[in-house]
């Protein structure tokens, strides 16, 4: 027998699509919105929530008997708290460009609802194991979505990728440039975030009716 059952791994399988966190469970849409106009930010992002929710459902796992039910939230609240003040101080330490681009958003990783969402449905409910992969899964599910927008919104609001120049010069006209291309500065506008999610949302959904049907 694997490492993995099939139970173990529709944990990590089932919100990267059919229940994914943004698209399916509508939840961390904000940090969808706010911080994809560019790549490299979308990654940033994505590792700090894998890293958060993965270890954070471990912590409450493990804590789920001697937690009062009274005060689940707040112990909820402090532990990741805490791992989010990990997650910025590294950030500042190794990549502190990058963590004024993030902001406040770091920060806020504190209220999403969708590690909030797992500790309070699943974490508590079920041994360290599964709210570890419970947790790599809605993470990948959540990193999945913020990479889509954040390489669209990019390339086609900069027309770079990580920062690096993909379709040519807009200046000296080479590339797609020579052709007339122009960049769409509203690509890289909150609205046109929502725009690129409800287009993930409407694929996803007309290639499995399913999803329409249960909703």
């Amino acid at each position: 027998m694997g490492l993995l059952s099939k139970k173990d791994l529709k944990l990590i399988t089932d919100p990267l699509a059919d229940d994914n966190p943004i698209t399916i469970q509508v939840l961390g849409i904000c940090s969808a919105l706010a911080i994809t106009a560019e790549l490299k930010a979308s990654i940033v992002m994505s590792v700090a929530v894998l890293f958060v929710l993965g270890v954070g459902n471990v912590v409450i796992s493990l804590m789920r008997n001697i937690i009062p039910s009274k005060i689940r939230i707040i112990v909820q609240l402090i532990v990741v708290a805490t791992l989010v003040i990990i997650v910025d101080l590294v950030l500042k330490a190794f990549a502190y460009e990058l963590s004024k681009t993030l902001s406040v958003f770091v920060g806020l990783i504190i209220t999403n609802c969708i590690i909030m969402g797992r500790f309070e449905a699943f974490a508590l409910a079920n041994g360290p194991w599964k709210s570890f992969l419970d947790g790599i899964g809605n993470s990948l599910g959540y990193a999945v979505i913020l990479i889509i927008v954040g390489f669209f919104r990019e390339l086609l609001g900069s027309g770079t990728l990580l920062g690096i120049k993909v379709l040519g010069d807009p200046i000296e006209k080479t590339g797609v440039y020579a052709f007339g291309y122009e960049n769409n500065g509203f690509m890289l506008l909150a609205p046109m975030a929502l725009i690129t999610v409800g287009i993930i949302i409407w694929v996803q959904r007309s290639r499995n009716t399913s999803l329409i049907e249960d909703n």
